[in-house]
Parts: C-alpha cells; structure tokens; sequence
C-alpha cells in the first residue's frame, strides 16, 4: 500500500490500515523507529504493551559462549 504525502506532511492511511489497527476519528498513533531504520505505526494504546517488551530485546549480556554451553551441558567442563 501507498500514500502520498502532502505539501504540509500529511498522509491519509489506507483504510487496510485503519482497519486493521482498528483507528476511528480521534485515534493517537505512535511511530517506532526499529534498528534497521524501518518504521513501524502503533496505536497509541497498544504502544506501551509493545514498549515492557522492547527493553528485553536485544543481547543478554557477557557470558558462556556456545560451546561452552555445550560442553557444560555434556559435563566436558
């Protein structure tokens, strides 16, 4: 799907879109930036469910590597 963007900025959402995230008059939507440079459009409700998973994302840390993993798991260590 495509809009195009007016001389002030503004765009007109699909209506597939508008459905699907249920937008009515009034409706707030939120836009994400995502680490590969897309962007993703929420609705502004839905967007703090979305926002206590985000800070999970990403590497847990320093650590065992696989293969230390796999030789603890096989008693190697």
């Amino acid at each position: 799907m495509a809009t195009t963007v007016k001389q002030n900025g503004q765009i007109t959402l699909p209506k597939a879109v508008r459905d699907h995230l249920g937008l009515t008059p009034g409706s707030q939507v939120d836009f994400r930036q995502t680490a590969d440079g897309s962007v993703i459009l929420l609705r502004k409700d839905h967007a703090s469910q979305i926002d206590r998973f985000e800070k999970l994302r990403g590497h847990a840390g320093e650590g065992q590597n696989t293969d230390d993993i796999i030789a603890s798991t096989r008693g190697e260590l």
